[in-house]
């Protein structure tokens, strides 16, 4: 099966930089709400990512399907799963970032058969993306190198109990309201 992508949508599309040597291990970055797997490519080839680019890291920036969004008054666009509101009591469409996630973990799998382990492999994103890599993360049966997760939030977050072997990165910008 490998190189076979038939199985796993989300590669289908997929903007992907390969390394430059065999590949042994994987980043997965998933874009934020309207935008596309592309703009994650181009701002590894072009910001800050470009100058810690590793021969052996296969860096993947799947695009999310185009839905109706709740929040943005059903416009269709790019997004991992609907948004009814942006205060954390707003009501989350779990039927939604749990298929979003098994998507994501069907592209690990997919990764893991072509022979980069679970643990060589590093899932992060932005906004929605940082928010569906936390959820995913977090569920998948395979303990992942770490998380990367920028301007986001822990969806469905009730569910979850107290996690103590994941690494996670998560950071926010200054005028994002945090404290």
């Amino acid at each position: 099966m490998c190189g076979n992508t038939m199985s796993v949508p989300l590669l289908t599309d997929a903007a992907t930089v390969s390394g430059a040597e065999r590949e042994t291990a994987a980043v997965i970055f998933l874009h934020g709400l309207g935008d596309t797997g592309l703009f994650s490519r181009e701002f590894h080839h072009i910001g800050a990512l470009s100058t810690i680019r590793l021969p052996h890291v296969k860096y993947i920036c799947p695009h999310a399907p185009r839905i109706p969004v709740t929040l943005n008054m059903k416009m269709v666009m790019p997004s991992w799963f609907d948004l009814m509101g942006l205060s954390p009591d707003a009501p989350e469409d779990e039927a939604g970032i749990k298929k979003a996630a098994e998507n994501i973990k069907a592209l690990i799998e997919h990764e893991m058969k072509n022979g980069i382990p679970a643990n060589r492999i590093v899932l992060g994103g932005f906004s929605q993306g940082g928010a569906l890599s936390l959820y995913t993360a977090l569920t998948c049966p395979h303990p992942l190198a770490g998380i990367v997760a920028l301007s986001c939030w822990l969806p469905l977050h009730r569910a979850f109990p107290q996690v103590n072997d994941l690494a996670i990165l998560q950071c926010h910008g200054d005028c994002e309201g945090i404290s």
